[in-house]
């Protein structure tokens, strides 16, 4: 995710500081229960307990006139203990019918986003499951959780760390990514867009039927679907990746930026490795919206989106995309590289700038405000997850680079994040593989950097060529 406010202010941003009131989820005690949520303590009633999803067919028809949905998901899940009742995310139009393997279950919905189903026969571990989802309704407009209105008429999901709950049921966490396949009807006269692969795409009838395949884990909040009246960009990588990008009536604009895509994707594989899936592109949005978001494979971008954005963005898709957080107190192994990645490494290595020279001047500039220091990097607290790691994460970063050596720090990088591939990773994990790679004592380097919330000693923040 980019941030607006990163665009014109750092200070402000340090300011920027919410709570959580997400509810606990209480401890009913019936072993048999799925818990209603997978342990993330920033956001406890986030996924679920008792299986791993494996897979999510969702086919939804969609009439832009009256913002109406009807849906019918089924999730491919493994029961991971024995249930009689487990819970699935879900925040959107009223449901008709639930089925687990065929027969008829019943079901609840509970708290913001809990669909509790009960199984006509009790689920036993390791055996797979299909659980089947039947739904329509209006659906609700938000500025950025869930589903978004366009001037056009048409509309778009976007919002982090939720947002996949408003358009069909899941285990929304990062931690139990699956593969995501979409079936969506529109009007004719509608385009339909989304992550992966497009399959199929056909009129008949006075409608539209369009099917994308995500054959690579996804986490739910990276999903999508985009409907408006596009046009669209067909373009090849140097690495011979398909890329398909579109662009809503009013966002024509930025084709010219999105034409340097395959140099973009060719630049950050140098960075990090081979592109991690089988298409790329982007999706140009002409609504109002105060981020752009990595949305996997294809990023949904704001009008006011800019080459670093893209530049951002991309990054992502193995920052967060393909390697993504455990929790969501490790999002500056998201946010921190993707804006490394475009504020740093590409003004450095495409235009020449001197980017120890842009370090200082930042850290003179904040260096004795202590709103600028008082988030941490790790495990900065729920509601705050995007804001340090914008503006102080690369510092670290940068930082990181020069105390490890440039021989050393990216080595390191590529392996990590190629070694997570498709998974899940997390901040410790960070922090010991890198000190894997170099000789030099990193632990109060980390330790200033990532954990405290004040500014760090000099010879922290001033390392290797930084000194001068």
């Amino acid at each position: 995710m980019r941030l607006r406010w990163v665009r014109y202010t750092v200070l402000g941003a340090a300011l920027v500081t919410v709570t959580n009131t997400a509810p606990v989820q209480a401890d009913t005690g019936d072993p048999f229960a799925g818990a209603a949520g997978a342990g993330d303590p920033y956001y406890p009633l986030d996924g679920n307990g008792g299986y791993r999803a494996e897979h999510y067919d969702v086919t939804v028809g969609y009439d832009p006139a009256g913002h109406q949905l009807t849906g019918s998901t089924r999730v491919d899940a493994v029961a991971t203990q024995a249930m009689h009742t487990f819970d699935l995310d879900y925040s959107g139009p009223q449901v008709s019918k639930v089925t687990v393997n065929g027969l008829p279950a019943g079901f609840d919905r509970t708290d913001e986003h809990e669909l509790v189903v009960t199984p006509m026969l009790p689920l036993l571990p390791g055996l797979p499951f299909a659980v089947q989802v039947e739904y329509a309704g209006a659906v609700i407009g938000t500025d950025g959780a869930g589903w978004v209105f366009s001037p056009s008429g048409g509309a778009f999901v976007a919002g982090e760390p939720h947002s996949a709950s408003s358009w069909y049921p899941l285990n929304d966490t990062p931690s139990n990514k699956a593969t995501f396949a979409l079936h969506a009807t529109v009007p004719a006269e509608w385009e339909v867009m989304s992550n992966g692969v497009k399959t199929h795409d056909v009129v008949q009838g006075g409608n539209r039927t369009v099917d994308w395949e995500m054959r690579q884990p996804v986490a739910g909040y990276l999903t999508t679907i985009a409907i408006d009246r596009f046009e669209f960009l067909e373009q090849r990588s140097a690495g011979g990746t398909p890329l398909l990008s579109a662009f809503a009536p009013d966002a024509l604009q930025a084709k010219g930026i999105e034409q340097r895509l395959p140099e973009i994707l060719d630049f950050e594989e140098q960075l990090y490795g081979p592109y991690p899936f089988d298409t790329a592109g982007g999706i140009y949005v002409d609504t109002d919206l105060q981020f752009s978001l990595e949305t996997q494979s294809r990023p949904i971008y704001a009008p006011w989106t800019d080459l670093g954005t893209v530049v951002h963005e991309i990054a992502h898709q193995w920052w967060g995309d393909s390697m993504s957080v455990q929790h969501w107190s490790d999002v500056c192994l998201n946010e921190c590289f993707a804006s490394y990645t475009a504020d740093y490494l590409w003004p450095e290595r495409k235009d020449g700038k001197d980017v120890d020279a842009q370090y200082r001047e930042t850290v003179t500039k904040y260096r004795d405000k202590p709103k600028f220091w008082e988030i941490a990097l790790q495990n900065p607290g729920a509601g705050n997850e995007f804001t340090s790691v914008y503006y102080r994460g690369p510092l670290f970063l940068h930082a990181l680079r020069r105390i490890m050596g440039d021989a050393a720090f990216f080595p390191a990088v590529h392996d990590f994040v190629g070694s997570h591939r498709y998974g899940n990773a997390s901040m410790p994990e960070f922090r010991q593989f890198v000190q894997s790679r170099t000789p030099v004592n990193l632990d109060g380097f980390f330790g200033a950097w990532l954990d405290r919330t004040d500014r760090p000693a000099d010879e922290f923040l001033y390392p290797g060529s930084l000194r001068s």
